[in-house]
């Protein structure tokens, strides 16, 4: 492919225009005109259709135009490293994909080792479902992934998964709801984890990867759960467990954390109730060295029990 034509295709999106875009580049229209066309040509595709006096791009000319920003994006920046001259210029940017099913106060505490260094850094993250993040960290707009699952293998998007730990999973509850317990489970709170028959539960939606497991444990413990509400947001979980909504489990790592932040207290540690992240990656060897710093700091900083 001809970049001078991809950039003459970019151009012409971004001015709005082929007669703008001609007057910047110094071209006839017809010249710019008939470079792009060379470009549709080349792949295939028709990246140009006529709108009112101008013209858009088609769903095809959209997807080039993604990477085309990213393209002459990392160019840009090339030119000024090589110059050696970054006064003014923006500070370099960590693009992270965050899956919704992570704990907020997990994934904060496993991205802010990037922001340690001396070097200047700007952070970008993104929220979402794990399927729509793994696209775009196939399509270099993410440099890291945040999941509590490995790479799903049907995607069939290369990709490279690193465990970055492991934390055993907490019960906790409110006092105003531990104040409301019956006499038996007051009993039982010292035999955790008996006490959670006497209490409503909070617990992670069904599409929660830690959600299969807790059912799992629970069952194993002969525990018939009174599940009082589910919640695919964790942070919303634990604001109706402050509330004295019912108990909810979290990452034993924070437990400390958890407690400040919600006025609850810890009920037990379900020793061989595991939950896992990971951070997904496009290189099978870590490089970047903000990710490798993130990777290096939870592993020996977080995830240590």
């Amino acid at each position: 492919m001809n970049y001078k034509h991809l950039q003459y295709f970019w151009t012409v999106v971004r001015s709005g225009g082929v007669l703008r875009a001609s007057e910047q580049l110094h071209l006839a229209p017809q010249t710019l005109s008939g470079q792009i066309r060379l470009l549709e040509e080349r792949l295939g595709q028709r990246l140009l259709r006529k709108a009112g006096r101008g013209v858009e791009p088609t769903e095809a000319g959209r997807l080039v135009m993604q990477y085309a920003d990213e393209i002459f994006g990392l160019g840009a920046e090339l030119q000024d490293a090589l110059r050696g001259d970054r006064a003014g210029a923006p500070a370099p940017l960590l693009r992270i994909g965050i899956a919704d099913s992570v704990p907020k106060s997990v994934a904060y505490h496993v991205v802010e080792p990037a922001l340690r260094g001396d070097s200047p850094l700007r952070l970008q993250c993104a929220e979402g479902k794990l399927p729509a993040l793994l696209g775009d960290l196939a399509l270099r707009r993410l440099e890291l992934v945040l999941s509590d699952v490995p790479m799903p293998g049907h995607l069939g998007v290369k990709a490279f998964t690193h465990l970055l730990g492991r934390s055993r999973i907490a019960f906790f509850a409110a006092p105003a709801l531990l104040a409301r317990m019956d006499t038996t489970a007051r009993r039982a709170r010292a035999k955790f984890p008996g006490c959670l028959s006497g209490l409503p539960l909070l617990l992670p939606g069904s599409d929660s990867a830690l959600r299969p497991r807790v059912d799992a444990w629970l069952r194993e413990q002969g525990i018939a759960p009174r599940i009082a509400a589910e919640f695919d947001d964790g942070a919303l979980m634990k604001a109706f467990g402050r509330e004295g909504r019912g108990a909810f489990p979290a990452p034993a790592v924070l437990a400390k954390e958890i407690e400040r932040q919600y006025g609850v207290v810890t009920l037990g540690v379900a020793t061989d109730l595991v939950e896992e992240f990971y951070g997904i990656s496009a290189e099978r060897r870590i490089t970047h060295p903000a990710v490798a710093a993130i990777t290096r700091s939870v592993r020996n900083e977080l995830f240590v029990e």
